[in-house]
């Protein structure tokens, strides 16, 4: 095994995705290396959050053509759980209502009993909420919060985050960044593994709000389905907010273009 395979923790291989019968995505090709922080841009509608749903396994997407490696392990077929396992954690743009589940509960299921939900809630300003039900009346801001905190606690090696920063105030984006960003630099142990060079995450983002608190190593540009270039986070950021993501999709950016 080369270097380069054992720094790459995540590789998106000529992925092709099907739901309900509709192709969304055609031809991904990704990469994320340990210890980096990479960027998805797009249009709504593009498919970056169906890429991350495939990405952790969520039923209803299939895999039609290419494969998903963590850590050079095939997992394209594995089930949600088996995912999981292996350290890689989600945070969902718009996570459903657990009716029933106390938020309290699932951060003690989620840290596997290691974590003491006061204190961790109260990073994050959620102690008022650990005896109500996950997500139920629950603002933009604290169900962004709820789901740090669960993903805290699950403290994955490899983190997914869809729109960290879509449905936040002034206030609470502050903290979701701030929570962001230490989850991405705490320690070299996460679920699943030890590491040799640090967390990893795959950030989708379609204003670049939250590269006011993180440190990107790399941008992906998705629009139709597929990666139309590639580059530095800001570069691309910058030319995404002078001429528009159409730009991307007839090839007139002028980055490093994903082969």
């Amino acid at each position: 095994m080369t270097m380069l395979e054992l720094l790459l923790m995540l590789e998106i291989e000529n992925l092709s995705v099907e739901v309900g019968g509709r192709k969304i995505l055609r031809d991904v090709n990704l990469s994320v290396m340990a210890g980096y922080t990479n960027v998805l841009f797009g249009p709504n509608g593009s498919g970056k959050s169906t890429l991350l749903m495939t990405i952790m396994g969520f039923s209803g997407y299939k895999v039609t053509e290419g494969r998903i490696l963590l850590n050079g392990e095939d997992i394209t077929n594995l089930p949600i759980n088996e995912r999981a396992a292996r350290g890689i954690g989600i945070m969902m743009q718009r996570p459903p209502n657990l009716v029933g589940v106390r938020l309290r509960s699932m951060v003690q299921v989620t840290g596997k009993g290691k974590v003491d939900p006061e204190i961790a809630a109260k990073e994050l300003d959620m102690e008022p909420f650990l005896e109500r039900d996950v997500n139920v009346g629950f603002s933009g801001g604290e169900i962004k919060r709820s789901e740090l905190l669960q993903l805290g606690a699950q403290n994955p090696c490899l983190y997914l985050l869809d729109e960290p920063e879509s449905g936040v105030d002034l206030v609470s984006i502050e903290k979701v960044g701030a929570k962001v960003h230490d989850m991405l630099r705490a320690g070299s142990t996460c679920a699943g593994w030890k590491m040799q060079s640090g967390k990893a995450a795959l950030v989708i983002t379609h204003t670049g709000q939250i590269l006011d608190f993180i440190e990107a190593d790399r941008g992906y540009v998705m629009c139709k389905g597929t990666i139309a270039c590639s580059g530095n986070p800001r570069d691309l950021l910058a030319e995404i907010r002078k001429m528009g993501y159409e730009e991307c999709v007839r090839c007139k950016l002028k980055l490093t273009t994903v082969n």
